[in-house]
């Protein structure tokens, strides 16, 4: 029995808190294969003009624009287990032998552009075009990872899924995106960078301490997070998918069909969605997140319903809309994890490292709250990566992260810096320089010039750089080579490869 008030009145909580305080809003949207049956709205689209978020109110879809790509090349007949190399004339090399069905499930270990490029000095505020991206990605040397054996999050296959699409159709993937959407009558339409125009846009906001600031990001979106419409509009898309009309007729299907790395084993990670449970009951969805907006929607295939939450906050989305779904499923949310341990910890070798506190773990960067597995572990209820873990003693944890086994150790109290590691290093593919200090400081390539950061020393030759920008923090880790060369790693990147130019600085 679908609870239709229970769930309204939670969505209402929910959105009432927002314009008690005043600040930036959003709106929730229930659906079932019908239509939308519920709404609730609250805060500001625009704090400045004291504009009010409503369901119809344009925001930026972020990476919920995924599965429409997804269905697009879907509805395109383009043959998704081809290499890239073979389905895009400017493929980068380095990329090339990955099947693109394997670069969109997040299991071809293609490094992000974004942090790959943050990592090198970019920052992402920086304007830089589509064709621009592309040129700067023909340079990657590598993969993160062989193709099929672990699921790292990365935009990279969609943009060069877009580019795919483009050079399949002879059509501009916004022509492609305006074309679906108008056989549908739904105002979602994709845009290429921030700079373009879209009337009544929500504008994003992180919080500064007591201050809203708004959200910036330069980057040309691309298919991976390029998409604009609101909570309304989203919502009769899903409904679509979820009724399997025309021109959507089994698109939800293939979507979701199971995917599974080179092993065998099962991926939660689709096509743009993300399979997970609440209760007894399969669900899917995906999350968006760009600097200043964040959203989720979730599907309940089987009950063929689902909801939107879209806002112009840097705040988590993925469980205020679990909160909602779960009201009108009547389930319970999943008890927090219990005896969870809280600090740094790190594999025995190489550049993994998670940092688990407030019932949440940071793996090298991805975010994921953790709940009770039901079992005496603790699991992801994933927004983007699938993890399951169990303590082993007192100071371990081990179990599976992204379909790959990992046993992580606490970090013991005051590591020294490791001696090997002051001096100044050089990329040996890309140029890229860092500065190692021996008090621990670090400079790290910045806009032309540096940013200053203190590492945090793991055993083992490794540390830990800490770069925020605006709402966003990159954590990541060095770590020696057994030839003595240095390698630089985060969740989402970890081509860059440096030799030692002089030995150990001074601060």
């Amino acid at each position: 029995m679908l609870d239709w008030s229970g769930a309204r009145n939670e969505a209402a909580g929910i959105a009432g808190a927002w314009t008690r305080e005043g600040g930036p809003g959003g709106a929730i949207v229930l659906f079932d294969r019908d239509g939308i049956r519920e709404v609730a709205s609250g805060g500001f689209a625009a704090i400045e003009h004291r504009l009010p978020f409503t369901p119809d109110t344009p925001n930026r879809l972020a990476s919920i624009s995924k599965h429409i790509c997804a269905a697009m090349l879907l509805r395109a007949g383009v043959p998704l287990d081809e290499p890239l190399g073979k389905l895009l004339t400017k493929a980068p090399r380095a990329l090339a032998a990955v099947p693109l069905a394997r670069a969109l499930d997040m299991t071809g270990g293609l490094p992000d552009t974004m942090e790959a490029f943050w990592q090198q000095g970019v920052p992402f505020t920086a304007s830089l075009g589509a064709d621009e991206i592309l040129a700067r990605a023909q340079a990657f040397p590598a993969l993160n990872a062989e193709p099929g054996t672990e699921m790292a999050y990365s935009n990279t296959g969609w943009r060069l899924a877009q580019a795919v699409l483009e050079q399949h159709s002879g059509e501009s993937y916004a022509r492609l995106v305006d074309g679906l959407m108008g056989a549908i009558g739904l105002p979602i339409r994709f845009a290429r960078d921030e700079s373009e125009v879209i009337d009544g846009l929500a504008t994003g906001y992180w919080r500064e301490g007591d201050a809203w600031r708004r959200g910036r990001y330069g980057f040309n979106f691309s298919g991976s997070g390029g998409m604009a419409g609101s909570a309304a509009a989203l919502a009769r898309w899903a409904c679509a998918l979820l009724a399997g009309r025309e021109p959507l007729a089994g698109l939800l299907e293939q979507l979701t069909a199971p995917r599974a790395f080179a092993d065998g084993s099962a991926s939660i990670y689709r096509l743009g969605l993300v399979a997970s449970t609440l209760g007894e009951i399969a669900l899917i969805g995906h999350g968006g997140s760009l600097p200043g907006y964040r959203n989720h929607v979730l599907m309940a295939p089987e009950k063929g319903v689902g909801v939107v939450l879209l806002s112009n906050r840097e705040e988590e989305a993925l469980w205020p809309a679990l909160r909602v779904l779960a009201a009108l499923l009547g389930q319970s949310l999943p008890p927090p994890a219990e005896e969870m341990p809280d600090g740094l910890f790190a594999a025995e070798e190489g550049p993994f490292w998670a940092e688990l506190a407030a019932g949440a773990i940071s793996f090298m960067g991805g975010y994921e709250k953790l709940v009770s597995d039901g079992s005496g572990g603790m699991r992801s209820l994933p927004a983007y990566l699938d993890i399951r873990l169990k303590r082993s003693g007192a100071d371990a944890v081990e179990g599976l992260i992204g379909g790959v086994a990992r046993r992580l150790i606490r970090v013991p109290d005051a590591v020294p810096l490791d001696p090997r590691l002051p001096g100044r290093w050089r990329d040996r593919n890309l140029g890229t320089e860092i500065l190692i200090r021996g008090d621990g400081s670090a400079r790290l390539p910045w806009a032309g010039s540096g940013i200053e950061t203190v590492l945090t020393p793991l055993p083992g030759g490794r540390a830990l750089a800490d770069l925020p920008h605006g709402p966003w923090r990159h954590r990541p880790c060095l770590w020696l080579q057994p030839d003595g060369s240095l390698r630089l790693a985060g969740h989402r990147s970890r081509i860059l490869h440096f030799d030692r130019v002089t030995e150990g600085a001074t601060p």
